[in-house]
């Protein structure tokens, strides 16, 4: 699972920092949450590929969405056939609607926008699900957390080879699916050679938004969180004011809900070249990995059982 910051700024943006979108790819399919002014440009520069099939905006000021009409037009020179779903917050279908058709044209492939409030599950696949949650911002607007399932667990090739003498073969397709087996006149049972199930990934991404319970409770473990850090403590005023939070306070609902790793993202132009006082907050308030995001950073997610570790990648690297 990788994901790919495409735009990491607060409202305004800066030369090194594009308006709010990033894109989730997970064994080959392309997700995309928000989609600022300038994000297919953007997907072309860190080479994220356009076969995205669904959109999920957070909410709809505009440096979270001035980017769809563009993006749904260069989908239509580029004949693009698959329909497309863009999911919005509840209540804002009409505007959603008026955004795409802006120029007055209509796409010559099917797009729907669909209303998304918090506990729905915006879109359920076989190996995972995307939840919408509450967040608190100054309009209509969720988070959306992506969950996988369980995965099944360990199969012990050895222990069913050497102790139990089950030769290679579809036998050992059927434990690992559940099934028990047959073998030398006794029955083998899928948990004498198969371990307990293991857990899947979860990213959470919260788009704008003060510190919520909700965010807790869907980042609870997550793998990865990717907070609203708009400000330091030194604007922790300005931050209640705009509906924001602070580094310090992502750092602190990160620690509570027991997440592995925390980025922070739509970064306020106060802090152009000097992000890192961000990072340095946050990491004083939470025990684990704590980073700025910048556009064109690829974070890869590891399983939570796994030996690697996070991976990023940076675009400058």
């Amino acid at each position: 699972m990788k994901v790919t910051f495409l735009g990491t700024s607060g409202a305004v943006p800066t030369t090194e920092r594009n308006p709010s979108a990033l894109v989730l790819a997970r064994e080959g399919e392309r997700l995309l949450f928000d989609c600022g002014e300038g994000t297919q440009r953007q997907m072309m520069r860190y080479g994220t590929g356009f076969d995205v099939e669904h959109v999920f905006v957070t909410h709809l000021h505009g440096d979270h969405v001035l980017g769809l009409p563009g993006l749904i037009q260069t989908w239509d020179f580029n004949d693009r056939e698959a329909p497309l779903a863009v999911h919005a917050p509840a209540g804002t279908r009409s505007r959603v609607e008026t955004l795409l058709g802006a120029t007055g044209e209509r796409p010559s492939y099917p797009v729907r926008v669909t209303q998304v409030e918090p506990g729905d599950v915006v879109l359920a696949c076989d190996e995972y699900e995307i939840r919408a949650f509450a967040v608190d911002h100054r309009t209509e607007a969720v988070g959306y957390a992506l969950v996988e399932d369980e995965r099944k667990g360990r199969f012990d090739r050895g222990k069913a080879e050497e102790e139990l003498g089950i030769p290679p073969g579809p036998k050992y397709s059927k434990l690992h699916e559940g099934e028990p087996v047959e073998h030398d006149g006794r029955v083998i049972q899928p948990d004498e050679v198969v371990g307990p199930p293991r857990p899947g990934r979860r990213v959470v991404y919260t788009g704008d938004t003060r510190p919520t319970a909700a965010t807790v409770d869907a980042a609870e473990d997550a793998d990865l969180l990717i907070h609203d850090g708009t400000f330091g403590e030194d604007h922790r005023d300005r931050a209640r004011e705009t509906a924001h939070s602070t580094a310090g306070e992502a750092a602190e609902l990160a620690a509570e809900a027991g997440a592995e790793r925390l980025a922070l993202t739509h970064i306020s132009t106060r802090y152009t070249g000097r992000a890192h006082e961000l990072e340095a907050e946050a990491s004083e308030r939470f025990d684990g990995e704590v980073f700025v995001a910048d556009d064109g950073m690829q974070v890869t997610v590891p399983f939570p059982d796994a030996d690697e570790s996070l991976q990023i990648d940076r675009a400058d690297a």
